[in-house]
């Protein structure tokens, strides 16, 4: 099974950018499709991006679209998040988590497995 642990949280100020990582371990990274989630207090978890295997494709909330990127490295057993022009209804717990197959959805309850959550707040 893999294992997935996130870094790169932070606080920010409204504008600014922050970079999230999340390695995964104990298994073949090239293997899952990946996404990112977050959840807010006393909110549901929300799905952010996803990207496929391969990185051919990928898919977005449309609450961050044209601001957040989603990359990854398959050598690097490591998948991104880019985020820009960040606001205040951003910040949120995010948390990486992958699945064996690609689906053009951000249904958490397609994911099996789960990171521990890197903070993100913005303030305005």
């Amino acid at each position: 099974q893999v294992q997935l642990l996130e870094s790169g949280g932070g606080s920010v100020q409204a504008g600014g950018s922050l970079r999230l990582s999340c390695v995964a371990s104990g298994d073949t990274f090239s293997k899952y499709s990946m996404g990112w989630f977050r959840q807010a207090p006393v909110k549901d978890r929300e799905g952010v991006a996803r990207i496929s295997a391969g990185s051919s494709f990928s898919h977005y909330a449309d609450s961050v679209k044209g601001r957040f990127t989603i990359s990854r490295d398959n050598a690097r057993n490591t998948l991104f998040l880019q985020m820009n022009s960040l606001k205040p209804e951003d910040s949120a717990m995010y948390y990486c988590a992958a699945t064996y197959e690609w689906d053009r959805t951000l249904k958490s309850a397609d994911f099996g497995f789960w990171g521990q959550g890197t903070q993100v707040t913005v303030s305005s």
